[in-house]
């Protein structure tokens, strides 16, 4: 049997038509506790950001102090394609589409890379930095403004097009039409936007169309779902639950039927041993379901491993209903290792200041350029 052959029979079944994976978890899927580094500050530089896993599991990073795309190319251990694109150190966002396009947020400019290491500005957003970037299924490429509290959108059919607001005013506010420094974004193929809602603590879904969100995690919810604090990423699996980064709390943040929970590094604490993560950011799965990890403040990307036997077990076919509450469960959440009462979470700026230092929101991005 050749290596494809077992490489495709051994991938988790996963929706198809996007550039990104998402794997059909069976419900209580756990993740080993212990990751291991994929790479590490001598390969990605300090300070990660953007972190993208295409359908090939090749995975994409940005050197931010060097301004180069860095490829893993088909599921590799070594960095085999270096694009010199010189972007500035400002770069905290990218998207890969399915024709190999590569999109990055470079501070205000969203550019087009290509592998011929050629890169064209294709749109400016005035002041804004650029933390999340997706292109849905209709090649229209969605960016979070992070300092004017909106998500804008534009269609990369048409060049003449220009950015369009999708969700937010332009205004900082915690009321269902409003964002507060949205960071990730996810458009899923009902061209529903979830925006990782930071500064407000929540997960909002803006229905396609409409300019009122819907609070799916975190603050003002009206269901109960999960304590959060400054989420910084959000993605869906392929049953279309929710996955965070729920940064300030130095853990991911998985749901499925029984509700949200704790899926890696629970303990809340910053830290840099195999089962901790510090100010993570960024996160995607390959086709396997294994989770990879952009870990902000340890300089490195971890990867957690899927440990669930998925040979006897049952996987949920997709829906093509949009993200619906019935699922959403108590707030006590537990993993093999570890169980957390979410109502118990220590603030990131309690942790700083033990270690004398104290950290305003308003500082973090002059803090990680």
């Amino acid at each position: 049997m050749s290596f494809s052959n077992v490489f495709n029979e051994n991938k988790l079944l996963f929706s198809k038509g996007q550039s990104y994976n998402q794997p059909m978890f069976p419900p209580n899927s756990a993740w080993n506790q212990n990751a291991t580094t994929f790479a590490n500050s001598g390969q990605i530089g300090t300070i990660p950001f953007g972190l993208y896993i295409d359908t090939n599991n090749s995975i994409y990073t940005i050197h931010r102090q060097n301004g180069r795309i860095l490829i893993w190319m088909n599921n590799s251990n070594d960095t085999n394609l270096i694009l010199y694109t010189q972007l500035s150190s400002s770069v905290y966002s990218i998207f890969v589409t399915t024709n190999g396009q590569i999109y990055v947020g470079d501070s205000t400019s969203i550019k087009s890379n290509s592998y011929s290491n050629q890169t064209i500005e294709i749109a400016n957003v005035s002041s804004s930095i650029i933390y999340g970037l997706f292109v849905d299924i209709n090649n229209t490429l969605y960016c979070s403004m992070y300092n004017e509290h909106k998500v804008v959108k534009k269609s990369l059919n048409d060049s003449l097009s220009t950015m369009t607001i999708v969700a937010g005013n332009g205004s900082q506010g915690s009321t269902s039409n409003l964002l507060n420094n949205p960071n990730g974004i996810f458009v899923d193929t009902n061209f529903d936007l979830y925006v990782a809602d930071s500064n407000n603590n929540r997960i909002q879904l803006f229905r396609l169309g409409q300019i009122n969100g819907i609070t799916v995690a975190g603050n003002t919810s009206p269901n109960l779902t999960i304590s959060l604090n400054w989420p910084t990423n959000v993605i869906l699996d392929g049953n279309k639950y929710l996955f965070i980064t729920d940064t300030e709390n130095n853990r991911i943040i998985g749901s499925d039927e029984n509700g949200f929970r704790c899926i890696v590094a629970c303990s809340m604490s910053s830290g840099a041993t195999s089962n901790q993560l510090f100010y993570p950011r960024s996160i995607a799965f390959d086709s396997f379901g294994n989770l990879f990890v952009a870990d902000q403040f340890n300089n490195r990307i971890q990867k957690f491993r899927l440990s669930t036997n998925l040979s006897n077990s049952k996987i949920k076919k997709n829906n093509d209903s949009i993200f619906s509450f019935h699922y959403l469960g108590p707030t006590s959440t537990s993993t093999s290792t570890t169980t957390t009462n979410v109502n118990q979470s220590k603030s990131f700026k309690e942790k700083l200041k033990k270690k004398s230092f104290f950290l305003l929101k308003s500082q973090r991005v002059d803090l990680l350029r």
